[in-house]
């Protein structure tokens, strides 16, 4: 599975972006999760979406701002991001794995290349 992200950019503090993830390679019958990076931090959890769409997770600082949907249609997984703040500046990476533990600890078998979010004040 090749993981494609996109939509990143740069964007007033309230504003928005929608961030996409394409699956290729294979039908994308694999869980899902959103990761941010700043320069010279760890990686976070941002937010986790089940196979079938049904379950979905999100860490605390992007509750109800962010909203993580996927179309297995079109093997794509979308980061709905609002009201958007500069601290969630950051690279934004998308990830899959057949496996549940492996997203929420970061150790996913499947990274997209990370897309740029740069939030201003």
């Amino acid at each position: 599975v090749q993981l494609q992200a996109c939509g990143g950019g740069l964007v007033q503090a309230g504003g928005s972006l929608r961030l996409s993830c394409a699956a290729s390679g294979r039908t994308f019958n694999y869980h899902a999760g959103w990761f941010r990076q700043i320069l010279g931090k760890e990686r976070e959890f941002v937010a986790f979406i089940s196979r079938s769409g049904a379950s979905t997770d999100y860490a605390d600082s992007v509750k109800g701002r962010f909203t993580v949907s996927r179309d297995n249609a079109k093997n794509t997984v979308y980061l709905q991001m609002n009201d958007l703040k500069p601290e969630d500046t950051a690279v934004y990476y998308c990830a899959a794995d057949y496996s549940l533990a492996p997203i929420m600890q970061s150790r996913a078998d499947y990274w997209g290349q990370g897309t740029q979010v740069t939030v201003s004040s």
